[in-house]
Order: C-alpha cells, then sequence, then structure tokens
C-alpha cells in the first residue's frame, strides 16, 4: 500500500495529532479550523470504489491517456481491506463492457472467467411442487447465452491487479467518509476517515487524522447506497426529477462446495412465488461455477408491506423445497453475505453529473432488474466516465470543479441505458402481484421498449410500504438443523465479518428521530431487527426499567445498506467506518 501512495510523489507527511483526551466532538470542530493540518493527495482523477465501475474508469483512463507525455494522475479509494473484500453479486456476467475494455481477455490464462453458461432453467415454486417454464415464454432478458457465472469478487480482484499494473494508485482500506468542497462549492475530492478513534470519541494511540484527496473530477462508484453519493444526491437534488424515486431489494446469498449428480456447470436457476407468495416481489438464483461451486441466493424487494417478514429465514427456508435441497447433497457452505441492490431501473436514474464530479454504476442504479445483471452496465458507465474526462483533458481544457454534462448525454446514448429503457417498466409489473408481473414481462419481450405506457409509483420509498404490525401475526420459522440451514450469527462467520470492537458506531440514528426507535417497535414490531442480514439490531429488555430498548451491534455488519433504507420513517443513516472493517468476501 506504501508503493502505491508515493507512486506519484505523494508520500504523506508526518501528522499533527491532538491530545488523547480531546473528545470526537471537539475534534471535529478542532477539523474545521484552519489550525490543524490534514494531509493532502492532489490528483488529476479521484475515485471512490475499486468494484467494476471505479477500476473500468481508472483502466479506461490510463489506455486513453497512455500516449500524454505527462502521466495522468489517478487515484482508486476502496474501503476494504482489499480490493474485491466487500463485493458480492450473483453473479451472471455478461461480458459485453469487458469485450471492449480489454478485448483479448479470453487469451489472459489469469482472468477467471471459466464457466460458461450451458443451461437455464426457470421455475415457479409451489410449497410441494415446481413448474418448469419452456424457455420461448422467458423474458429474453433473462436468457444467458453467452454469459458466465463467476464469483464476482474475483473479476474484480483481477480488475485491481490490471489496474496496477498500469499504474494506477490503489489504497485499500480507506473509507471515503465526507465530500471535500471547493470555494466555489463544487467539489474538490474527499476526506477520508479518521483512524484511531475509541467509541467514546477519544484518540487511541494509533490516531491519525483522515487526509484529504483533491482531484479536479471525482467519480462516484461506490456501489448501491454509498454514502457519499446519497450525500451529493440530497445536496444537488440529483433525484428531483426522476418518474420515480429509486426501489430497492435485499440480496442474501450462500456459497457451497458440493459433491454430487445434481452438480452441472454452467447451469444457471431462476425461481419465483415459493416461500414468499406472490404478493412479495421476490426469487431467488442458483449457479453452478466449477470445479465444485453453488452460488445460491434470494432477492427481495425491499416494499414489503408486513414487518415481521425476515428476508434471511425466508432464504433458508427456499433450500428446504424437495426440489432444491437435492443440489446441496453432500455439501458443505463455505461463504455467506448480503447485499442491498438497485431495482428502480431507468426511471429512478438520477442526474449523473454535479459540479466537479460524477456517478458510475450502481451508486447510480444501472442494474437491470429484468436482466438480474448490472455489472456490465456498471463497467460501460465508469468507461464512459473516462472516456467523457479525457475528452476533455486531450484538449489541455480545465475540468477542475467543473460539471461535464457530455457524460450524461453519452451515457444516454450508450447501449447500457438502451437496454434499461427496453425494461423501464418491468418491475412496476409486479407491483399487482407475480402473476401480473409475469405476464406484463412477456408482453415486453415484443415491445422492447416500445410500449406507450409508463408505470409509476412517484416520490414514495420503500420504507413507507411497511404496514403497522395490528395488520399481521408473527412468522414462526423452522429450527435449523445446521446441515442445509443455519441460524443467522453461524452464518455470519463465514462472511469474514470484522471490525475494530472500540470505534464509534457507523450507524446513526438520525438527528431528532431519537423516538423512533421506540415508535418502530411499539408500531411496527421493530422490522429492522428481521430485515437486517447481520443480527445489527436488536430490541432488548433494559434491567431498570423493564422498556423495550434498541441495540446496536455495529461490530457485525457486512455493509449491506439495507437499515439506510428499510426502518420506518428511514431514522437510521448508514456512514463509514474506520477502513478496512466489515466483511472480507472469499470470491463470492
Amino acid at each position: 500500500m506504501f508503493r502505491a501512495i508515493t507512486r506519484h510523489g505523494h508520500k504523506l507527511k508526518s501528522l499533527r495529532t491532538l491530545p488523547r483526551s480531546v473528545s470526537r466532538p471537539a475534534y471535529r470542530a478542532f477539523c474545521s479550523t484552519e489550525e490543524i493540518e490534514r494531509d493532502e493527495m492532489e490528483y488529476d482523477v479521484v475515485i471512490v470504489g475499486a468494484g467494476p465501475a471505479g477500476l473500468s474508469a481508472a483502466i479506461k483512463l490510463r489506455q486513453l491517456s497512455e500516449d500524454r507525455d505527462e502521466e495522468l494522475s489517478i487515484c482508486v479509494l476502496e474501503k476494504g481491506a482489499q480490493v474485491g473484500a466487500h463485493i458480492l453479486s450473483g453473479n451472471c456476467f455478461n461480458p459485453h463492457a469487458l469485450n471492449e475494455l480489454i478485448p483479448d481477455w479470453r487469451n489472459d490464462e489469469t482472468c477467471p472467467l471459466e464457466t460458461k453458461v450451458s443451461e437455464d432453467r426457470f421455475s415457479i415454486l409451489f410449497e410441494n411442487k415446481s413448474i418448469n417454464v419452456p424457455e420461448m415464454f422467458l423474458p429474453k432478458s433473462i436468457r444467458n447465452h453467452g454469459n458466465y457465472v463467476c464469483g464476482l469478487g474475483e473479476i474484480v480482484e483481477w480488475l485491481g491487479e490490471k489496474a496496477e499494473e498500469e499504474g494506477i494508485d490503489i489504497l485499500p482500506g480507506f473509507a471515503g467518509s465526507e465530500i471535500f468542497y471547493n470555494e466555489d462549492g463544487s467539489v474538490g475530492g474527499v476526506i477520508t476517515n479518521d483512524f484511531g478513534v475509541a467509541k467514546d470519541g477519544t484518540q487511541k494511540d494509533t490516531f491519525m487524522p483522515g487526509m484529504i484527496v483533491k482531484a479536479k473530477q471525482t467519480i462516484l462508484a461506490e456501489g448501491c447506497r454509498g454514502s457519499l453519493s446519497q450525500q451529493l444526491i440530497e445536496k444537488f437534488n440529483l433525484d428531483g426529477n426522476v418518474v420515480n424515486k429509486q426501489q430497492y431489494g435485499i440480496g442474501i446469498k450462500e456459497v457451497w462446495e458440493v459433491d454430487n449428480s445434481e452438480f452441472k456447470p454452467g447451469l444457471v436457476k431462476h425461481t419465483v412465488n415459493w416461500p414468499l407468495g406472490p404478493n412479495v416481489y421476490s426469487g431467488t438464483f442458483m449457479y453452478h461455477v466449477k470445479p465444485n461451486k453453488i452460488h445460491v441466493g434470494m432477492v427481495v424487494g425491499l416494499d414489503y408491506k408486513d414487518p415481521y417478514l425476515n428476508p434471511y429465514e425466508e432464504f433458508q427456508r427456499f433450500k428446504t423445497h424437495k426440489n432444491i435441497s437435492k443440489y446441496f447433497k453432500n455439501g458443505e457452505c463455505v461463504a455467506y453475505g448480503a447485499r442491498a441492490l438497485n431495482e428502480g431501473g431507468y426511471h429512478s436514474l438520477p442526474k449523473l453529473t454535479f459540479k466537479g464530479g460524477m456517478l458510475t454504476g450502481c451508486s447510480a442504479g444501472f442494474l437491470n432488474v429484468a436482466e438480474i445483471k448490472g455489472t456490465h452496465h456498471a463497467m460501460k458507465s465508469g468507461m464512459v466516465a473516462a472516456e467523457t474526462i479525457w475528452s476533455k483533458l486531450e484538449k489541455d481544457e480545465d475540468i477542475s470543479g467543473k460539471e461535464l454534462t457530455e457524460y450524461e448525454t453519452s451515457m444516454q446514448d450508450s447501449w447500457a441505458v438502451h437496454d434499461l429503457k427496453k425494461w423501464r417498466n418491468f418491475k412496476l409489473g409486479f407491483k399487482k402481484n407475480l402473476w401480473f408481473g409475469l405476464i406484463h414481462g412477456f408482453l415486453l419481450n415484443f415491445t422492447q421498449g416500445r410500449e406507450p405506457w409508463t408505470l409509476k409509483i412517484g416520490n414514495k420509498k420503500d420504507h413507507e410500504y411497511t404496514e403497522p404490525k395490528s395488520k399481521f401475526k408473527p412468522r414462526k420459522y423452522p429450527k435449523k438443523d445446521n446441515k442445509l440451514t443455519f441460524d443467522l450469527l453461524t452464518n455470519l462467520e463465514r462472511s469474514g465479518t470484522d471490525h475494530d470492537h472500540d470505534q464509534p458506531s457507523h450507524l446513526k440514528i438520525k438527528e431528532g428521530m431519537e423516538d423512533w426507535a421506540q415508535k418502530s417497535y411499539d408500531i411496527y414490531g421493530a422490522p429492522e431487527d428481521r430485515f437486517c442480514p447481520a443480527k445489527v439490531y436488536e430490541h432488548i429488555k433494559d434491567e431498570e426499567t423493564g422498556e423495550m430498548k434498541l441495540q446496536i451491534n455495529a461490530q457485525n455488519c457486512v455493509h449491506c445498506k439495507t437499515c439506510d433504507i428499510k426502518p420506518p420513517n428511514n431514522y437510521i443513516r448508514w456512514t463509514t467506518p474506520e477502513g478496512a472493517g466489515g466483511p472480507k468476501y472469499p470470491g463470492i
């Protein structure tokens, strides 16, 4: 990491720290004055997030500028302990964007794309049976001929290696916690998290203030519900003119190593209906990856109404279906994780540019729900961002703090957005129920985006769909057998999640909403205790008062961001913890 920091002469100078007795609020106030020095690093471009979008942007920029006399300086900040540590996806990979970025990738023996899709299966599950849907009746969007199944983390690690080979500075373990603004209000870079602040706000021996990473342009590639992206979307009202506010789902996933005759390399299987039924938007995936791994998971739309619904428990129940459990015979679960994902599609895309930077990948919402894919769109958005920046730099134009609106225009003309337009009405077809959504999706095969209607929900957000607990009955879930099904904390160990326990909680109750932890319990039955896939939130009885109080186990957090989306009245805000904390997904 030190090599990366010093490559362009950005060696960090020694830091002047405050007395250890200074509390975090006082420290923050002190930092806002000119009396304390934060280290500064200056780049042409800073990219927040070493995922598919961010790394594609970095690589493309280097490719475009390779003939430039003075090397373009590019920095990629990554909050995970290493590149790929926080990456989680299905993943059925469409190589369209990769073909453009690295045309000869098939000849690279180090590329982890090895398992080509061999068969598509789509089933409607019922409690005791299933119906296989013939391919001719499936939407074209979920036919996977020419795609690959893989662990996306492995692809991202490989892209990270390619970026480093190109001389790009990658700083793992550095979380972007704040936006750095220029004097004119434009974005001028980011400020990284402080290290070594204790839970009580005092400084530890390891204390080091965050640094200011300045740049002419800042590319946000944080993934779904990125914390800096959300700050800028709110500050600049980037989603003020969208047809529908962004919608989200939670994806929960396991990786199994198996040894049975049901394993078929390249098999892609999707199911709908059971166990959640036709009135909750949900579905499952199962991808068979060489040599012996099954990637299996469930996605549940976060617009569900029942506060007693538990997505993790429903996923465990799914595996017990007689037509599903057979795949895991003689198998062992080796990895677990969870992540929120965008589901709004084309009608929920915010304005992509602001003064000093742009949104890419799932920070903007480029996932195509109809395709159940977004990686290739994320990569394309990063590449287009790079092309936009280079189109100015090669003419020696000043881009510092400027809004490069050409990026938005180029994305609208790209195949990525054209794909989203084709299926712009797909997700909302399921608002009525599963059966209407399936029929509507089949019709979209023929309209291919030319349908004259637009399905709308307007400004309604996912947390607003949750209804009071009085309308529902608590759900009872079966006991786990620790062979096929697992309790949540057992599975959490498989995520590699780790945070320094002695640091301030990165999960905040919003100012002025302190009473909503109690209201959530009293009115809604505390849905955050159930939608969290890591047992971060628990309402427990206060020994002194006898009342229920919210306990936040921040050290369990897998950074899925669901708690930033679904709590009643949206009273919780997810912020970045100390860099390098969180999950360490093994190519999941």
